[in-house]
C-alpha cells in the first residue's frame, strides 16, 4: 500500500521536510523576490531636522503668548538654521522624498508664517486694534501664498534667484527687529506703526516677483580665493560682537537688495522675470 506524506512540504523544502542546502547559486533564485517593492516609509534624518524647525516655530508661539519675546525671536532664528540643513542633509544622504518636501512646507508655514505674525502682533500691534491684526494677517497670508507658489514654480524658476522674498528671510526681518528692540530695552507699544509697516513690507514682498539672490549656485566643493575665507571669518566676528544689533541691519539690506536688482534690471532694459532658462537647469528634488 502506497504511503502519502501527512503534510505538504513548505515552499522550497525537500519531500522529507528538510530545508534545501543553501549555496551561492541560491541567491540568484531569490533575486526576483528581493526586487519586489518594499513598503513605503519616511526617511528619519532629514525629517528630524524638519521636526526640530517645527518645534522651534511652536515654541516661538508659546513664548510670544507668555510675553517672552527674546526667546521667541531666537527660536525663529534656530528654525531658520534647521530649515537650511534639512534639504542639504537630504541631498547629501540621497533621501529626498515628496513627503519630506510637503512636510517641510508645512513646517515653514508654522515657523516662518504663523510664529512671526503672532510675535509681532503680541509685541507691538495689539494696541492698533483691527489695523494691528490685519497687518499680522497680511504677513501670515503672504507667507502661505509664497510657500504655495514656491512648490508649484520650483521647476520653472531660475534657481539662482527666489521669486519674492523667501519666507525665512521675511521671518528673520520680523524676529530681528523684535530682538534688537528688546535688547535695547524698548517697549513694543512705542513703535506700533514701525511694526505695522515692517509686517506689511515683509508680507507683500513675499508675493511680489522681485528677484532675491538665493546663493544656491555657490559650490562649496570648488576652490575659492583666500580673501573669501577671510571675509567669511570677518562676518562671523562682526555678528558675534552684538548679534541683535548686527543681524537686523543685515536682513534689512537683504530685504532691499531684491528691489535694487529689480530696478537695475529695469533701468538697463533687461528682463526682470526669473523664469528658468535652458542654460540653467534646476534640480527637481530641491527641498526648501
Amino acid at each position: 500500500m502506497a504511503k502519502f506524506p501527512r503534510r505538504r512540504p513548505k515552499s522550497g523544502a525537500l519531500p522529507n521536510g528538510k530545508a534545501p542546502r543553501r549555496t551561492v547559486f541560491s541567491r540568484f533564485a531569490r533575486k526576483g523576490a528581493e526586487d519586489r517593492p518594499r513598503s513605503r516609509g519616511i526617511y528619519l534624518l532629514p525629517n528630524a531636522f524638519t521636526t526640530g524647525a517645527l518645534f522651534c516655530g511652536f515654541y516661538a508661539i508659546v513664548m510670544a503668548m507668555n510675553q517672552r519675546f527674546e526667546h521667541a525671536a531666537w527660536a525663529i532664528f534656530i528654525a531658520m538654521l534647521l530649515d537650511g540643513l534639512d534639504g542639504r542633509v537630504a541631498r547629501l544622504t540621497n533621501t529626498q522624498s515628496e513627503f519630506g518636501a510637503q512636510y517641510d512646507s508645512l513646517s515653514d508655514m508654522v515657523s516662518f508664517g504663523a510664529a512671526p505674525a503672532l510675535v509681532i502682533y503680541e509685541w507691538s500691534l495689539r494696541g492698533l486694534g483691527k489695523l494691528g491684526w490685519i497687518a499680522a494677517f497680511v504677513y501670515c497670508a503672504g507667507a502661505a501664498l509664497r510657500l504655495a507658489r514656491f512648490n508649484t514654480n520650483i521647476t520653472v524658476v531660475d534657481k539662482r534667484y527666489f521669486q519674492g522674498m523667501p519666507s525665512p528671510s521675511a521671518a528673520a526681518l520680523i524676529a530681528g527687529f523684535v530682538l534688537m528692540m528688546v535688547d535695547l530695552g524698548e517697549e513694543g507699544v512705542m513703535y506700533p506703526w514701525v511694526s505695522w509697516a515692517l509686517a506689511l513690507f515683509a508680507g507683500l514682498t513675499m508675493v511680489t516677483n522681485v528677484p532675491y539672490y538665493s546663493f544656491k549656485d555657490v559650490n562649496f566643493r570648488k576652490s575659492v580665493p583666500f580673501i573669501t575665507v577671510f571675509l567669511i571669518a570677518l562676518a562671523f566676528a562682526l555678528v558675534s560682537l552684538d548679534p541683535p544689533k548686527v543681524m537686523f541691519p543685515l536682513f534689512v539690506l537683504y530685504g532691499l537688495s531684491g528691489y535694487l536688482v529689480f530696478f537695475v534690471r529695469l533701468a538697463k532694459g533687461k528682463k526682470v522675470s526669473i523664469i528658468q532658462t535652458d542654460e540653467d537647469p534646476v534640480d527637481p528634488t530641491e527641498r526648501r
